[in-house]
């Protein structure tokens, strides 16, 4: 099992923009004092939801700061990006690292960020399969051309090449692993007829995520995946932790924090064409939260996340480590992570 930090760079209610960036930095810097897997890193665009606005970028820093620990995008939005400059930095981070970067990509909302980078409400009704295809092929081929819908260009050459200097333990030469966001059936299948893993996102409760892996299994198998690649995909699942001595003090903790943050930072979302986005009520959304995930005593967060391993077979997580909204009660959190929940976990 691999156990990782989800981090947003929150903006909550009364803090500057510098102090959820430093908060986050932080995070990621503990997390591997604290012995955990990995960083996944988060980007938005403006909103106080999340303020960092380039997750490579980020992880290119926390990767110069760290000597272990895993750095990974959750995600890096591809409808607002050109597939071949995400490839290009996606390839430098797994060099430069050698090997500790994983690129997660996502189609993201539609959101006026579209309209900012000059993308337009196509990239993201129906461009992502097109975009991902071109990023998969810089990361995997030597020289790349393109005659698509969206992009089109003459064969340049890959460089630096991805898979030049690194190996897999079979030998094979290895670009950086991709994960894809998957929120609905058909990127499910999208990402399964590509052998692509799944990141999974912390609202869904085991049974959909299990039948979201099913699907996968299955869509996988249809397109004529590798029995063995589809048994060792490493589907990601994300969520909340906040360890407490008791369970009413981690709940209260979140319950005090996170609605205002998921009420100031959600509903500062601006749709590019004006349609309508439902918000969830922030209160309820955070009790649901805390009812799906590991947040309570150690004993009960290892339980949940044992029992959630077994019900959908996803033994990667990605746990959302600063919900209180406070850099020392983060740290705090993170250190009991890693102290008292992962040497239970095996």
């Amino acid at each position: 099992m691999r156990v990782g930090a989800f981090i947003l760079a929150a903006q909550f209610p009364g803090q500057g923009q510098g102090e959820a960036l430093h908060r986050a930095v932080r995070s990621a810097q503990v997390a591997e004092e604290a012995g955990l897997d990995d960083v996944w890193l988060a980007e938005h665009h403006f909103v106080p939801y999340g303020v960092c606005p380039n997750a490579v970028t980020l992880a290119a820093l926390l990767l110069g700061r760290t000597q272990r620990i895993g750095v990974g995008t959750a995600v890096s939005v591809l409808p607002t990006q050109h597939p071949v400059a995400l490839g290009e930095q996606a390839a430098l981070l797994h060099l430069a690292s050698e090997g500790r970067f994983t690129l997660g990509v996502g189609r993201g909302g539609p959101w006026v960020d579209l309209e900012v980078f000059g993308a337009g409400l196509a990239a993201y009704d129906h461009g992502f399969p097109e975009s991902l295809d071109l990023l998969l092929r810089w990361l995997r081929e030597p020289r790349v051309g393109a005659a698509g819908e969206r992009y089109a260009f003459r064969e340049v050459a890959v460089v630096p090449r991805p898979d030049e200097a690194l190996t897999d333990p079979d030998g094979t030469a290895s670009g950086p692993p991709v994960v894809v966001a998957c929120t609905s059936p058909a990127s499910v299948r999208l990402a399964a007829a590509r052998g692509l893993p799944m990141l999974l996102g912390m609202h869904c409760g085991d049974e959909e995520k299990a039948e979201m892996v099913a699907l996968w299994r299955s869509a996988a198998r249809e397109a004529g995946r590798d029995g063995d690649e589809v048994a060792a995909a490493e589907h990601v699942s994300a969520g909340v932790v906040q360890i407490a001595d008791a369970r009413r003090d981690a709940e209260e903790t979140l319950t005090k924090a996170m609605p205002g943050w998921l009420r100031q930072g959600l509903g500062a979302h601006v749709t590019v064409d004006g349609r309508y986005r439902a918000m969830r009520d922030p209160l309820a959304y955070t009790e649901l939260l805390c009812g799906l995930h590991p947040v309570g005593p150690p004993r009960l967060c290892v339980d949940r996340l044992a029992a959630s391993a077994e019900r959908t077979g996803i033994r990667r997580f990605a746990l959302l480590v600063e919900g209180s909204g406070d850099l020392a009660a983060t740290e705090e959190n993170v250190r009991r992570l890693g102290a008292e929940v992962l040497p239970q976990l095996g």
